[in-house]
């Protein structure tokens, strides 16, 4: 593991010195280990490792790539690691979106084009339609909430927010609403975002995304709540 650690530190050196910018194509194996004064083995394992972390791309019978390490690469395992996350945890997701949705999607309203505009008009009307689908529910919530933040035209914010909005947090978020009967609420929250969003007002998009957002974290603390007072059958 040691020389597998130095490995990728090496690698990743080499990486973000520029002697091996994106796209480029990795010294063969034998010549890269001779090169770094490492075992091939070593070598090897530490190509698997950033090969699993979407920066290098191995490519059959071609050689080895540097990727573009765009932050949708990259960043794409946060999402796994939400989906994995327990209860509290979750919470202190929810408290991460509350720091960072409300600001973009204030910035969202400064940057959004027409089509976009039209495009989330389209989703609102899509969600009021499957007002007591919840699957249909999550899927037009997550399309919606991506546009909004895809509109800053910063991929780094996008990926990360899509990561901390996995779906199964959508979907305990979602099935609270659903069986409390506040669906149709939270869909008008949405509705409120899409206005301020057209006015461009950027304050009033911040604010009316923190309402949705607390709602959101409100309706989860109820779900975990209602979880954890229920008895665990014996095994």
């Amino acid at each position: 593991m040691a020389l597998t650690d130095e490995a990728i530190t090496r690698i990743r050196a080499m990486i973000q010195r520029g002697e091996l910018p994106p796209g480029s194509r990795l010294p063969p194996e034998p010549q890269l280990a001779a090169q770094m004064g490492l075992s091939r083995s070593g070598v090897r394992e530490a190509v698997k490792v950033l090969e699993s972390a979407r920066v290098l791309d191995v490519r059959r019978g071609d050689g080895t790539y540097v990727t573009s390490l765009a932050p949708r690469l990259l960043l794409e395992g946060l999402g796994l690691a939400v989906q994995l996350l327990q209860d509290d945890t979750l919470l202190e997701v929810m408290e991460v979106r509350r720091m960072l949705e409300p600001v973009a999607t204030g910035l969202a309203a400064l940057r959004l084009s027409g089509e976009q505009l039209d495009e989330l008009g389209r989703i609102l009307d899509d969600m009021r339609a499957a007002a007591d689908d919840h699957e249909q529910l999550i899927h037009f919530d997550t399309t919606f909430h991506h546009t909004v933040i895809a509109a800053t035209g910063n991929e780094t914010l996008t990926t990360l927010m899509d990561g901390l909005s996995s779906r199964t947090l959508r979907a305990r978020v979602w099935r609270g609403l659903i069986e409390g009967n506040s669906a149709h609420t939270t869909i008008e929250e949405h509705a409120a975002i899409y206005r301020a969003l057209c006015a461009r007002d950027q304050l009033l998009a911040h604010a009316s995304a923190l309402v949705h957002v607390n709602t959101s974290e409100a309706w989860l603390r109820a779900v975990l709540a209602a979880q954890a007072q229920v008895p665990v059958e014996p095994a």
